[in-house]
């Protein structure tokens, strides 16, 4: 079992920064590939990025390339989500999740684990 706890959400401006972080318990994180996917309201949950379980190998969505981060540290369990240059259309609920499998993917249902969100609204 994997528990996810997400933090560092907020409200900012458009143009500035975030960086969220995803604590993971469960002795299985360094063996997980992780994600990041966003829900805004009224739409459907998609995928933002994710890390491999090595930290080597990322991949971005096409409309956060250049301006958000994932990295993760594995001795401290915890995998981060830097955004920079925020825009409105940012605005969602953010959810980290751990597949349990080398490489990530872009497919929400291929992750095994959820945590329970972070609300991030910027404003313009």
């Amino acid at each position: 079992q994997v528990q996810l706890v997400e933090s560092g959400g907020g409200l900012v401006q458009a143009g500035g920064s975030l960086r969220l972080s995803c604590v993971a318990s469960g002795r299985t994180f360094s063996r997980s590939a992780m994600g990041w996917f966003r829900q805004a309201p009224g739409k459907e949950r998609e995928f933002v990025g994710t890390i491999s379980w090595s930290g080597g190998i990322t991949y971005y969505a096409d409309f956060v390339k250049g301006r958000f981060t994932i990295s993760r540290d594995n001795a401290k369990n915890t995998v981060y989500l830097q955004m920079n240059s925020l825009k409105p259309e940012d605005t969602a609920v953010y959810y980290c999740a751990a597949r349990s499998n080398a490489l990530g993917s872009m497919q929400a249902w291929e992750y095994d684990y959820w945590g329970q969100g972070t609300q991030v609204t910027v404003s313009s």
